[in-house]
């Protein structure tokens, strides 16, 4: 039985994955899979470098009407297309924001399978430039020989270097995976 363009396993299994295939499923009927996914590329952007709005996501002790107003309130001014304001809405009234970013990335997993391409988890210690994220695609299209959708996230703890997941296989060439390693080779 196909899924939501042949999605099928891990990427729908559990809660996040159901959300995100009904939030694809309608907007697929909406010819709104684009916007959609700016929106949730600009809310993941978002959820990283706002410390506030992470919490707001996260926090138990909000109650469903002030999350809906919150979330609402951010929605309007990220000005996120009103598809996923809507869903951002019955997130919060379901009390299901915390599970927002497993949903994004479940999103963008069956985006991608709908347009033959390969999801890559990319992070860097720092922003990548457009060039180098230009530079990094085509390596990686030239190596799955499919074309590839890149979701960057920066975590500064990396030190230097990316590490890359791509499907099941991890790429780690952190500096700080090569110290701990130089310091275990240390160690004897």
């Amino acid at each position: 039985m196909e899924n939501s363009g042949g999605i099928q396993g891990n990427i729908t299994a559990g809660l996040a994955g159901r959300y995100a295939v009904a939030l694809f499923d309608l907007a697929r009927e909406s010819n709104a899979i684009d916007a959609v996914a700016k929106s949730l590329s600009d809310l993941r952007a978002g959820l990283a470098e706002s410390a506030d709005l992470s919490a707001l996501i996260a926090s138990p002790v909000v109650g469903r009407t002030d999350a809906a107003n919150a979330i609402g309130a951010v929605a309007k001014a990220m000005q996120i297309d009103s598809l996923t304001a809507k869903f951002l809405g019955v997130l919060a009234e379901n009390r299901r924001l915390a599970d927002l970013p497993k949903m994004i990335d479940a999103f963008d997993a069956i985006v991608a399978n709908h347009r033959g391409e390969v999801t890559a988890k990319v992070t860097s210690a720092h922003p990548l430039s457009a060039a180098q994220l230009k530079e990094l695609t085509a390596n990686l299209k030239s190596r799955v020989g499919r074309d590839v959708s890149v979701a960057t996230t920066v975590d500064p703890a990396i030190l230097g270097g990316l590490v890359v997941q791509l499907g099941s296989q991890l790429i780690d060439g952190s500096i700080r995976t090569r110290l701990n390693s130089f310091a275990q080779a240390m160690k004897g």
